[in-house]
């Protein structure tokens, strides 16, 4: 082994961070370590790093509850939607859970007016027609019936903007509150509203299975 262009052959001999390491002839380096943060968004806060209009953002929330690294959130949640958001500075992984091809599970809780009738709940669970197309067919669970509104549980694959949103107006059905319970392996589970947390080595493990099963389908 060289390390810095000098041949080491102690044990445990230290290694500085910037220094070149090679094995065999070959530089090696060590794996990257990533931080991985779960927020739970509150309703009032934009997922942004910076907003030019001075509203509280997501860095705000993960700053003052000190988070260090320069994690960025994954996806958005809209302005008036709570739920669990997760932060990092792994790129590699937030490109593949946002992206549309791997479809990764988003479950919310919706408050919606009135009480769902059947067709509405197969028209969603079929794909109402948005705007911009048909969207993909969604899991939907009516949790409890209130009065003049519903909660339901709804799990889409899709990140249209608004979407869950949309697809409840498209069957006259508008939603009251929102709030968004597991993001992939990512689940809000009983987290306090701008409460943060590290993800635990478990989810950061189903995090990494997804990439590894993205690559391997993209390379199929």
């Amino acid at each position: 082994m060289r390390v810095g262009g000098r041949t080491v052959r102690e044990l445990g001999t230290s290694v500085e961070d910037d220094a070149q390491v090679e094995v065999d002839g070959r530089v090696v380096r060590p794996a990257a370590v990533h931080t991985y943060v779960v927020l739970h968004k509150p309703v009032g806060v934009m997922t942004t790093m910076r907003d030019p209009e001075g509203r509280r953002t997501v860095a705000d929330v993960v700053r003052r509850a000190g988070v260090t690294a320069r994690v960025v959130p994954v996806g958005r949640l809209d302005y008036d939607t709570s739920g669990v958001l997760l932060l990092t500075d792994d790129g590699e992984t937030a490109n593949v859970l946002t992206h549309p091809r791997f479809g990764v599970e988003k479950m919310y809780r919706a408050t919606v007016r009135g009480r769902l009738a059947p067709e509405a709940i197969e028209a969603i669970m079929r794909g109402v027609r948005l705007d911009e197309g048909r969207a993909a067919p969604a899991q939907l669970r009516v949790v409890a019936v209130r009065r003049d509104v519903s909660l339901v549980d709804i799990t889409i694959h899709e990140g249209r903007n608004r979407q869950v949103r949309r697809m409840f107006e498209v069957v006259d059905h508008p939603v009251v509150a929102l709030a968004r319970l597991r993001f992939g392996p990512i689940a809000l589970g009983e987290l306090a509203p701008g409460a943060v947390r590290p993800a635990t080595a478990r989810e950061v493990a189903a995090l990494h299975r997804i990439v590894t099963d993205a690559k391997a389908e993209a390379d199929a």
